[in-house]
């Protein structure tokens, strides 16, 4: 069913100014019911039992600024105080706890690594976190014309330029397209509230 449509936009939207990839502090202490994903576990690294990690923080070795990871392991998570790390190529190489080769190493290949996020720090109110624009609705809103449901922000890409909200359709959006929208605060991304999770953009719905 789909959400109704406010006939006017209440004044809890903001209008948008950055959007952070990723957070950039310390973990104190870990919080697994509300985590956040910095990276994951690509491949091992050598024979000593090193593991390769793909960052995705901004940039990426920001994720070593995080001395204890919650693993995701096929059993749940686990916590995890990696004993060193360092920048290698593109990515980034660790070692973990009682990892002395691959074959130990080997089974936190593919392994997500998160941070609690409720030790985040406070963004302004007009930057936002990729997390936190994940699942909000989708208006597209024109002079002169009622407000269109386009869909939900299932996750975001980065492309250099701007990062871009990939836009999926829901049951009782306008129709089962998915779309790019660039995040282009002020020009293409009017505004977000996230208590009532609905993102307003400047988009034409027939693109």
């Amino acid at each position: 069913m789909a959400p109704s449509c406010p006939s006017a936009w209440p004044s809890s939207f903001t209008t948008p100014g950055r959007v952070r990839k990723r957070p950039e502090v310390r973990v104190t202490t870990p919080a697994a019911d509300d985590l956040v994903v910095l990276g994951r576990i690509s491949g091992v690294f050598g024979v000593k039992g090193w593991l390769k990690v793909w960052s995705y923080t901004d940039p990426v070795e920001a994720i070593l600024d995080y001395p204890v990871w919650q693993i995701r392991m096929p059993q749940g998570w686990e916590s995890c105080e990696w004993e060193g790390g360092q920048r290698q190529g593109k990515g980034i190489i660790v070692r973990l706890p009682g990892c002395d080769d691959r074959d130990a190493a080997r089974r936190f290949v593919q392994a997500d690594v998160a941070v609690p996020r409720s030790v985040l720090p406070r963004l302004p109110a007009d930057e936002y976190y990729w997390y936190q624009l994940e699942g909000l609705q989708v208006y597209a809103v024109r002079p002169q014309a009622e407000p269109v449901w386009l869909g939900t922000v299932d996750h975001l890409l980065e492309t250099g330029a701007n990062d871009v909200l990939v836009v999926e359709p829901a049951e009782g959006s306008l129709d089962e397209r998915q779309r790019l929208i660039p995040w282009v605060p002020g020009k293409v991304v009017l505004g977000v509230d996230l208590a009532r999770g609905e993102m307003q953009v400047d988009w034409d719905p027939d693109f």
